[in-house]
């Protein structure tokens, strides 16, 4: 282990030594295409550091979390019991702790900082330019006093100054307009090089005046500990590895050109807004941080994780049959949803559809599974939309519904939304019954086969599919 701090991007790191996730590539790359290059043909495999980076003295990270496992691992839970962690966290967040002193992320102190002697990789072909996609950005709702916590990217212009790219609803978007109506700009912070825990709660759709500072404590255990900015009145995740402090200023814009989305394509927003950045704090020996943008493991999984547990809170509330929620990779991790219910009533599936339509704009295909369904396997999913959907009966082709602005399918702000009821009716079998070996059998062949395995130094397998 490591002695830094828990909630630091290093323990994570050193976990994964530990475990023989982590690659370290020595050989230099070129932070144009090179790096994107790496961490997407290595997609999964667990975190990179890349220790030579041309140009720069500073490393740079990524792929921190490409599965769901990983993503377990690091909050210290088995993977079945990942969505669960992820919706207590919301549900009993804790209040940050403000550190005495300068924090660990403030060794070094950069007035003015020039953007182009950070190692921002150029991710994909045509794009314009750069872009920060790992900053997890705080901000203040002045209304409640309470923080924000969110993710955008960031495009260097030049010397201190980027665009930032923020939909109009994105609670970030909505903040800056506040403040422009008070005749301000909003005072923003982008932490850079975090533990998962705060890139997850950053992810969160949570009401505007909810704090992901808060959440990102509860994942944690305890609360985070926050050190307050040099240069604007916010307060940053004190072990994080850098920190840009500036204002974001929603009457200068400017022409992005075409930039990646999750759904795999390019998208062409217009004009967004700029940020200028007065200081930026770091370590002696910071590391910095990204995420492959585009349809990329990591990219899709802090979507997919953060909207599925949030939609699991949603359905609670309507639907105590809910067993679990699944936003898929294949959906890229935004647009198809699959909802598992424990012995519901008929007409539940339907009402789980729309209320996940309610919840989560973007999403626009939704399956809904029995309990014995895993509705995180594309497999099992499948198998019963071909045997228990009917497709007169059971499909729900909803269209002219207003769209996300990120849906690749929109068309003059609307898209079509399709709904499968794939769980069993009585009314089609008498009996539904999975042929299989008795499950005392079963149980006992595990146990065999698992000794087998750790005698010969072999992983465990996983459950068969019930």
């Amino acid at each position: 282990m490591t002695n830094e701090h828990r909630q630091s991007m290093r323990a994570f790191l050193a976990i994964a030594d530990e475990a023989s996730s982590l690659t370290r590539i020595a050989d230099r790359v070129d932070p144009v295409h090179e790096i994107a290059a790496w961490l997407s043909l290595l997609d999964g495999r667990g975190p990179l550091v890349f220790e030579n980076v041309a140009g720069h003295a500073m490393a740079v990270t990524g792929n921190h979390l490409t599965t769901r496992a990983q993503a377990a691992r690091a909050l210290g839970v088995e993977t079945d019991g990942l969505q669960a962690r992820l919706v207590d966290a919301v549900r009993s967040p804790l209040a940050p702790r403000v550190v005495a002193g300068p924090a660990p992320c403030q060794e070094v102190v950069v007035p003015d900082p020039d953007l182009a002697a950070l190692p921002i990789p150029v991710f994909f072909e045509h794009e314009t330019g750069p872009y920060i996609s790992a900053g997890a950005i705080v901000a203040r709702d002045t209304v409640s006093g309470r923080g924000n916590l969110s993710i955008a990217r960031l495009k260097p212009l030049g010397a201190n100054r980027a665009l930032i790219g923020i939909a109009p609803n994105h609670h970030l978007s909505q903040l800056a307009r506040a403040a422009r109506a008070r005749g301000d700009r909003l005072e923003i912070a982008v932490s850079l090089g975090n533990h998962p825990a705060l890139l997850l709660a950053a992810c969160f759709y949570l009401g505007l005046g909810d704090d992901e500072l808060e959440v990102a404590g509860a994942l944690f255990g305890e609360p985070l500990e926050v050190a307050p900015c040099r240069s604007v009145g916010l307060a940053v995740p004190a072990h994080c590895e850098l920190v840009l402090e500036g204002v974001l200023d929603p009457d200068e814009t400017v022409e992005e050109g075409p930039v990646s989305e999750f759904h795999g394509m390019y998208e062409r927003y217009g004009a967004g807004h700029v940020v200028t950045f007065s200081q930026m704090t770091r370590r002696r020996d910071a590391v910095f941080q990204c995420v492959l943008p585009g349809y990329a493991g990591e990219h899709v999984l802090l979507g997919a994780e953060a909207i599925a547990a949030g939609l699991r809170q949603s359905l609670d509330r309507a639907l105590p049959s809910v067993r679990e929620v699944a936003v898929t990779a294949g959906g890229a991790g935004r647009l198809h949803a699959v909802v598992s219910l424990e012995g519901a009533r008929e007409g539940a599936a339907r009402r789980a559809i729309f209320a996940v339509w309610a919840a989560v704009s973007l999403v626009k295909q939704v399956t809904v599974v029995d309990g014995d369904v895993d509705p995180w396997d594309p497999v099992a999913v499948e198998h019963a939309v071909a045997t228990r959907m009917r497709p007169e009966r059971d499909l729900i082709v909803v269209s002219g519904v207003q769209a996300d602005r990120a849906e690749p399918l929109e068309k003059d702000g609307l898209v079509g939304k399709l709904g499968i009821d794939a769980t069993a009716f009585a009314s089609d079998r008498s009996d539904w019954t999975r042929a299989r070996p008795p499950e005392a059998v079963l149980a006992r062949v595990r146990e065999r086969i698992a000794r087998q395995l750790r005698d010969s130094g072999t992983a465990t397998p996983g459950r068969p599919r019930s």
